[in-house]
């Protein structure tokens, strides 16, 4: 094949190569293929609450579909009962390293007798990621994987794993098109130190990803994933219901 294209110049080819700049493009366009997707979620980590945020397209992409039932279309899965996640980028890859990640944390729970914590989950998911940047007869994972929950000794968790598998824990963070704007808009309205109640942390989460989208919400065009101390540090999907009251709330206070 032509080796002058461009300026990785063949070094593109096999995800197990490093060009001379020492760059693998590959992986590099792991992460333009989540971006790609043309969806932002944003997630913020509160004082006893953690929050993700992600839009909710129903007619994009394949599924152009008039007849398309929207209640199928998601972004946003429960790995355990206090972890949840969402996969930001290529929803196939999405599906199939969520069936990884359940197994994973379902054979902790077994072996080891206690839930798997959020930490530990990422680092899982970080090392089965990292194993697709080193052999040639697999491409990496197209998604950003952010996850939440509590966890029973540090409290709230927020963990963010990329295609190349690093993973690293935030107090807020974004992945996706407009991840860039949102995570800059974060470090803005995230004061250090300062609590933040778990209502402040849901309608943080919803007004900066309207802002970077500029857009005005409706309750069905996004999904918010949430993991709070009572109900036992359970993660669940907010219903639309409270997500409106959240809208109406962020509405009323700009």
């Amino acid at each position: 094949f032509e080796m002058s294209r461009s300026s990785s110049s063949g070094y593109d080819r096999l995800i197990t190569v490093f060009s001379p700049e020492g760059r693998l493009y590959q992986i590099e366009y792991a992460f333009k293929a989540v971006k790609a997707a043309g969806i932002t979620t944003v997630a913020v980590r509160g004082s006893d609450s953690v929050c993700i945020v992600t839009q909710k397209k129903v007619a994009q992409g394949h599924s152009q579909d008039k007849l398309l039932d929207a209640s199928s279309v998601t972004h946003m899965y429960r790995i355990t009962d206090t972890i949840g996640c969402v996969q930001t980028g290529h929803q196939a890859d999405a599906r199939a390293q969520i069936q990884r990640v359940r197994q994973e944390a379902a054979e902790f729970r077994y072996k080891y007798g206690y839930a798997m914590p959020p930490e530990v989950l990422a680092k899982r998911v970080a090392d089965m990621n990292q194993v697709y940047t080193q052999h040639a007869g697999m491409r990496p994972y197209g998604v950003t994987m952010i996850l939440c929950g509590m966890d029973e000794e540090k409290g709230p968790q927020l963990f963010k794993c990329d295609p190349a598998g690093h993973y690293l824990g935030y107090k807020a963070t974004s992945a996706g098109q407009k991840d860039l704007e949102a995570q800059n808009m974060l470090e803005k309205k995230l004061k250090s130190g300062s609590s933040i109640s778990y209502d402040e942390t849901v309608q943080m989460a919803i007004s900066v990803l309207q802002s970077v989208l500029s857009a005005d919400f409706k309750a069905t065009d996004i999904e918010v994933g949430v993991a709070t101390k009572d109900n036992a540090g359970r993660f669940r999907q907010v219903d639309e219901a409270e997500i409106e009251r959240h809208l109406v709330a962020i509405s009323e206070r700009d």
